[in-house]
């Protein structure tokens, strides 16, 4: 059994889905153990992270919109020490994942056909968010 890790430093341009589906595909690459499971962790309480759909950005429009409709900027929400879309951030933060496992086979991510790994940036002046990678595996 082998264990491998890193950080994955991801800045995303702006609010929303950011597919990171092919930067940890190359950090797997290197990667010695073929089968396994990889844990992806994300290291904040304003993003989070999906297994969503890669091919339609309709589809990450309205998902953008749904959470945006759940968790609006603007109301009445005591904690807003960085600005109106801070309580939001968290809130969407929580109803979505900041942890994914994922099985690794024959070198590869088990991931469906329209499947990929996206950064859910829930700030609308997004930081260097930290990905954590974890591969278990032999």
């Amino acid at each position: 059994m082998q264990i491998a890790s890193t950080l994955l430093t991801v800045t995303a341009p702006r609010q929303g889905l950011h597919d990171i589906s092919r930067a940890v595909a190359q950090w797997l690459d290197g990667q010695s153990p073929r089968d396994g499971l990889l844990t992806i962790f994300c290291r904040h309480t304003s993003a989070s992270l999906l297994i969503q759909e890669n091919a339609s950005p309709d589809a990450h429009r309205d998902l953008e919109r749904w959470l945006a409709r759940l968790a609006p900027e603007g109301s009445d929400y005591e904690h807003d020490l960085e600005g109106p879309d801070d309580m939001p951030a968290h809130l969407r933060a929580a109803v979505t994942a900041t942890s994914l496992s994922i099985p690794l086979v024959g070198g590869r991510l088990a991931l469906g056909t329209w499947q990929g790994i996206f950064l859910l940036e829930h700030r609308r002046r997004p930081s260097p968010r930290q990905i954590a990678l974890q591969l278990i595996g032999q």
